[in-house]
């Protein structure tokens, strides 16, 4: 037996909720993988690095006492802080910058953050030096409060990942609060599918905890290759899925589940990690404040995304973060994935995304449904739960009949108008005219209605036009040459059908106004700045054709100063608000994200 290593069945008595217990692992030589396999091998000596959950009470305190300079530290003293910032540093326990995540995909918490200097102190501890008992190798991820480094338990001779709080001196309380509240519900799982944690303390005044080092990549390496095979992307999110369903049993919700933090160990089994944004359900109420947006933007559900939903936030938004992980596996995209984060929450809350089949050929309908479902706008349209959904897997995997089902003619309807709004909002503005038109046509008679035939062909060509822009924008790197393309066209066309319509002297010429506010949509101040100063030209062409036609029995032209100045003005104003949410989100986008 090891010096200092209790027996087995000493151990066993131990609880994590004790002052006295300590958690142990594999003996001299064990890597700490094998830890999985002893779960479903009985002959294995190594005692379990975690006690089982069900041996001990949820709200059990894990505390640990150290000799050596580790100080004992009691987890219950310190508050569950559901709305702070996330640190990402132990995110699939790789360095997001040497993953090349973009900083759209970067965990974010909004309002309230606390300001971050960009030079803040970095720790001064360094791989290669001795930390009490561990040996620090490598640092193998970093985020804005937390660093993490393979290391090598010495006294057991095992490879752990060690976690500990960047410039532990300028640490506050909530962030210490949070560190603790991370290791903490961590602590409470007993799951292969979930990171198992080793220990938690503190020596000479830092703050740490080990976890299971898990030696593979991350799944946010994998899809970098590309999509991944069919049956592959179900088998991982089935299992991850698993996972999740004990962190919910456990009552946590992860809240920040995505590719970055789900782990494959050697025998390609996925695990989950990262809980630094995870929330606990007390007594059947969520421990959370209103008005956090925590999460990453490409995987948050809508839920997690709009302040004024986040009570709502619980089992379903993990749910949903599953189905964006399954979408980007068999796509190779995340479902929302904009310039910046703005954009990306905006698509979250409002937004509908492509069609996994239409980026990917031959793709099975039955795992099409399957991601979809997760992807719901409303919670109660989405699977139930964790375990639903991994059953549901289960059954495309065997090739058995689905729990999902096709959604009826109105849920398709709904969906195809959040994928592709600008393209719904001028179909209902160009029905409108025609309603008008036609009203019109009834009342007014054949023989006295202006241009009938050529008004129904101009919004006919409108319609074309806006269906081949809408095509132009699915391609990125067309998109914004798209945009320009249809503002200048909305413009050009709503112009002809003014001209022909009495010209200025129809009401008609209101839907300049409704151009511009709707160029603002686009969250893009030169795109508005381009359809104001072309609406102004157009209908500044407008009154020189009719100066043109009346000559000098042109009445007054100060009503259309009035209106070209006021249309200016409107789009002025549009723009400005634009620019200040642009602000907002170059704000985020720029500084150091926890």
């Amino acid at each position: 037996m090891l010096s200092g290593v209790p027996a087995e069945s000493e151990l066993s008595n131990r609880r994590l909720d004790t002052p006295d217990w300590r958690p142990e692992a594999a003996p001299n030589g064990v890597a700490a993988n094998s830890s999985r396999a002893a779960d479903s091998d009985p002959s294995q000596t190594e005692p379990s690095a975690v006690p089982p959950a069900e041996s001990r009470p949820n709200d059990a305190a894990p505390a640990v006492s150290e000799p050596n300079g580790f100080e004992p530290v009691n987890l219950a003293d310190f508050a569950f802080d559901s709305t702070a910032p996330a640190d990402d540093s132990d995110g699939a326990q790789r360095s997001t910058a040497k993953e090349g995540v973009r900083s759209v995909d970067s965990t974010i918490s909004i309002p309230g953050m606390a300001e971050r200097n960009d030079s803040e102190e970095r720790s001064a501890i360094t791989p290669g030096s001795h930390f009490g008992k561990y040996e620090l190798l490598e640092e193998i991820g970093r985020g804005g409060m937390g660093v993490v480094y393979k290391a090598r338990q010495k006294d057991l001779d095992r490879i752990v990942a060690l976690k500990m709080i960047l410039s532990n001196h300028l640490a506050s309380g909530e962030q210490v609060a949070r560190f603790y509240a991370e290791a903490r519900a961590a602590a409470r799982m007993n799951s292969p599918h979930v990171v198992r944690i080793h220990e938690v303390g503190s020596y000479d005044g830092q703050h740490f905890f080990t976890m299971e080092y898990v030696a593979g990549p991350s799944l946010a390496t994998i899809v970098k290759n590309g999509p991944s095979p069919f049956d592959v992307a179900a088998r991982y999110v089935k299992a991850v899925a698993l996972g999740v369903e004990h962190l919910h049993g456990q009552g946590v919700v992860h809240r920040d589940l995505k590719p970055s933090n789900v782990l494959l160990d050697e025998n390609d089994e996925p695990s989950v990690t990262d809980f630094g944004l995870a929330k606990t359900l007390q007594g059947g109420s969520e421990n959370t404040t209103v008005g956090a947006i925590v999460g990453t933007p490409s995987y948050m559900a809508p839920e997690q995304a709009s302040a004024s939903r986040s009570t709502e936030v619980g089992p379903r938004s993990d749910v949903y973060s599953l189905g964006a992980i399954l979408y980007e596996l068999i796509t190779g995209r995340p479902p929302f994935h904009e310039q910046n984060p703005l954009d990306t929450l905006v698509q979250v809350l409002e937004g509908e995304p492509p069609r996994p089949g239409r980026l990917r050929a031959n793709l099975p309908r039955g795992l099409e449904l399957i991601c979809l479902k997760c992807l719901e706008k409303n919670p109660d349209d989405r699977y139930a739960s964790a375990g639903e959904l991994a059953a549901d897997l289960e059954r495309f995997l065997k090739k058995e009949q689905l729990e999902v089902k096709n959604v009826g003619v109105w849920h398709r309807f709904r969906r195809w108008s959040r994928r592709e709004p600008a393209l719904v909002s001028r179909m209902g503005t160009m029905a409108l005219v025609l309603a008008i038109i036609q009203i019109n046509h009834s009342l007014v008679g054949s023989a006295e209605a202006p241009g009938y035939g050529r008004l129904l062909a101009v919004v006919a060509a409108w319609a074309v036009a806006s269906i081949g822009y809408q095509a132009l924008l699915r391609d990125e790197r067309r998109a914004d040459l798209g945009r320009y393309a249809w503002a200048w066209t909305d413009v050009f066309l709503f112009t002809v059908i003014v001209y022909i319509y009495n010209g200025l002297s129809t009401s008609l010429v209101a839907g300049y106004f409704l151009i511009v506010s709707a160029s603002g949509l686009w969250f893009r101040e030169r795109l508005v700045y381009f359809t104001t100063v072309a609406s102004v030209l157009a209908y500044a062409v407008l009154v020189l054709a009719e100066a043109w036609t009346m000559g000098s029995s042109m009445p007054s032209p100060y009503r259309h100063v009035i209106f070209t100045s006021v249309l200016a003005v409107s789009g002025l104003i549009i723009a400005y608000q634009v620019k200040r949410v642009r602000a907002l989100s170059l704000y985020y986008e720029r500084r150091p994200l926890p």
